[in-house]
C-alpha cells in the first residue's frame, strides 16, 4: 500500500473503534471489509481488543465471487440468501455487539456488462437483517471509507492507479478530518454543528420538504412527529453505547410520510447499486409510490430492488446536506453511497428509521421493506424549502447555503 503511511492507518483505527463504534470492554467486535482492507483491518482488531474486546470476528466479502454468481448461477436462484449471514447479524444483535463495516466492499461498475435485472435480484452483501438490528439498537455501528485501487480507477480516471489511488486516500484523509491534530475533536464539534442546524429545522415544524430544480420538483410528506434533530450525527443503543453510524457524517435526515411522496426527481449524482452504476436516474411518484423509473444505465437493476417487497418503491428517508461539507466542498463524485450521500441532500427508497419519529402514534405509519437504498438529489442548482402545517413556504437550501 505505497499510497498511505502506517501512522495514517493507525490513527484511522483509532477513529473508527474507539469514536464511530465506540467499541467496549467485554464487547464482542464484527468486522466487514473487502479483501484489500486487510491492513486497516488487522489494525482496527488490535485496537479492539487494546480496548478490552472479548472476541474480533473478520468477515471478508469477495466481490469478484459476486460477478461470477451473477454471470453464472441460475436466475431464480440469485435472489436466495444463505440463512446463516442474517443469524450472524441476529446473534451479535443479541450480544449487543460492535459491528465496523469498511465500505466500498463492492467496487462502483463491477457489474458492468452483466444483465442489470440479474444483478438487481442478488442484494448480497446487502441482509434485512442489517435493518432489524439498526431498529432495535441492538448493535453499535459504524461505515467508513477504505480506499482501493478499483474504486480509485473509477473516481479519478486521468490518473494512473497509483496516482488514483494515492489521491483518494488524500480525500478520505481530509473528509474523515484524520488531517486535524485531534480528529475526534474535530468530529464532535462537528457533529455538534449538525444537531444545531437539525433543530432550527425541527423548530418550523414542518409538514413536508420541497425539492426544485433541473428535472426535479418533488414534494416529500413528513409525518407529524418526524424530527431531524434526535439523531443528529450520532445515536445510542439500547444499553447506551453512543455510536457515530457514518464516519465521515453530514447529513440531517428523518423519515417521511410514506404515502404523500408526489411529483419527479432527477438524481444529481450516479448512483450504485451493488455494483450495478445507474447514471440519468429520474423518478416519477404517485401517493408516495415510485411508479416511473428510468435511467441512462442500468434502471433495470434499481427496478429489481424496488420490487423486492409492498415498501421498497416508497421513501424511507429524506437527507438534506449543505454545500459547505468537506465531501461537498471537493465537488467530486465518489460513486460510493456513504461519501456520496454525506455531500448532496438525498432521499432512500425503502426501510425507514423509527428513531427519527417522536410520537409513537406515528411508529405504525413508517416505511417498512428489506431494502434501503439511497440517492442523491441535491446540488447548488436544486433548492430545497419547507412546507408549514399552515401551507406557508420557506426556504431551507439554496446555492447549496443554508437559509434557515
Amino acid at each position: 500500500m505505497p499510497a498511505v503511511n502506517e501512522e495514517l492507518l493507525d490513527r484511522y483505527a483509532e477513529l473508527i473503534v474507539g469514536f464511530g463504534a465506540n467499541v467496549q470492554p467485554d464487547q464482542v467486535v464484527a468486522v466487514e471489509a473487502a479483501p484489500e482492507a486487510a491492513p486497516l483491518v488487522h489494525r482496527i482488531v488490535r485496537s479492539a481488543y487494546e480496548r478490552g474486546a472479548r472476541y474480533v470476528d473478520v468477515a471478508y466479502f469477495d466481490p469478484q465471487v459476486k460477478r461470477i454468481r451473477i454471470e453464472t448461477a441460475a436466475h431464480d436462484s440469485l435472489s436466495w440468501v444463505p440463512p446463516w449471514l442474517g443469524r450472524r447479524l441476529l446473534d451479535l444483535g443479541e450480544l449487543d455487539a460492535a459491528r465496523i463495516v469498511l465500505t466500498p466492499l463492492i467496487p462502483p461498475g463491477l457489474l458492468a456488462g452483466t444483465d442489470p435485472a440479474r444483478a438487481g435480484r442478488d442484494r448480497l452483501p446487502g441482509l434485512p437483517e442489517s435493518l432489524q438490528v439498526i431498529e432495535e439498537r441492538s448493535v453499535a455501528w459504524t461505515i467508513s471509507p477504505f480506499p482501493t485501487e478499483p474504486w480509485a480507477r473509477a473516481v479519478f480516471p486521468d490518473l494512473d492507479p497509483a496516482a488514483a489511488l494515492e489521491a483518494l486516500w488524500r480525500d478520505v484523509e481530509h473528509v474523515c478530518r484524520l488531517d486535524e491534530p485531534d480528529p475526534i475533536e474535530a468530529w464532535q464539534q462537528r457533529i455538534g454543528e449538525i444537531w444545531r442546524a437539525a433543530s432550527r429545522l425541527d423548530e418550523l415544524d414542518l409538514d413536508a420538504v420541497r425539492f426544485l430544480g433541473p428535472g426535479t420538483d418533488l414534494t416529500v410528506g413528513l409525518l407529524p412527529s418526524s424530527r431531524f434533530a434526535k439523531e443528529g450525527g450520532r445515536t445510542t443503543t439500547r444499553t447506551g453505547i453512543q455510536h457515530v453510524p457514518n464516519l465521515p457524517t453530514e447529513e440531517l435526515f428523518t423519515t417521511p410520510d410514506p404515502e404523500r411522496t408526489e411529483g419527479v426527481v432527477a438524481a444529481t449524482k450516479p448512483l450504485d447499486v451493488g455494483g450495478s452504476l445507474l447514471t440519468g436516474l429520474r423518478i416519477r411518484f404517485e401517493g408516495g409510490r415510485a411508479v416511473e423509473i428510468e435511467a441512462d444505465t442500468n434502471a433495470e437493476s434499481l427496478r429489481e430492488r424496488c420490487a423486492t417487497d409492498e415498501g421498497a418503491a416508497r421513501l424511507g428517508e429524506v437527507a438534506l446536506v449543505d454545500g459547505d461539507s468537506r465531501i461537498g466542498r471537493l465537488g467530486r463524485t465518489f460513486f460510493n453511497t456513504l461519501l456520496d450521500e454525506n455531500s448532496a441532500s438525498h432521499l432512500a427508497l425503502g426501510d425507514a428509521y423509527s428513531h427519527p419519529i417522536a410520537d409513537p402514534a406515528d411508529l405504525p405509519r413508517i416505511n417498512e421493506s428489506k431494502v434501503h437504498v439511497d440517492f442523491m438529489i441535491g446540488s447548488d442548482a436544486v433548492t430545497v424549502s419547507g412546507v408549514t402545517r399552515g401551507g406557508d413556504e420557506i426556504p431551507l437550501l439554496a446555492g447549496g447555503a443554508w437559509w434557515i
